[in-house]
């Protein structure tokens, strides 16, 4: 059964870094797309980041040069990390994984504040 466990959300002061993990069970990176999306208060989900399968990635703008998506295949797991956080990136942060034929599937999410 296929599930995504996000976690590593939490409270940090504007500035400092966090590194979210999500646990990918019964997911073959190399048949994936792998994806971080968020949504703020009160706003639609946004995606953040993407790897592929072949280790593209794609990062939205507001995010460029602060925030870092990997994975290791040996732990089947993919993270985000996230530098120079200000309060605009307090969100829930959800893990995503689509196949090449649209089978999607989503985590539940992890909690990022940051404090200004």
């Amino acid at each position: 059964q296929v599930q995504l466990v996000e976690s590593g959300g939490g409270l940090v002061q504007a500035g400092g870094s966090l590194r979210l993990s999500c646990a990918a069970s019964e997911i073959m990176f190399s048949m994936y797309t792998m994806g971080w999306y968020r949504q703020a208060p009160g706003k639609q989900r946004d995606l953040v980041a993407t790897l592929t399968s072949g280790g593209g990635t794609t990062y939205v703008d507001s995010v460029k040069g602060r925030f870092t998506i990997s994975r290791d295949g040996a732990k089947n797991t993919v993270y985000l990390q996230m530098n120079s956080l200000s309060p605009e990136d307090t969100a829930i942060y959800y893990c995503n994984a689509r196949s090449r034929y649209g089978v999607e599937y989503w985590g539940r999410g992890t909690l990022v504040t940051v404090s200004s």
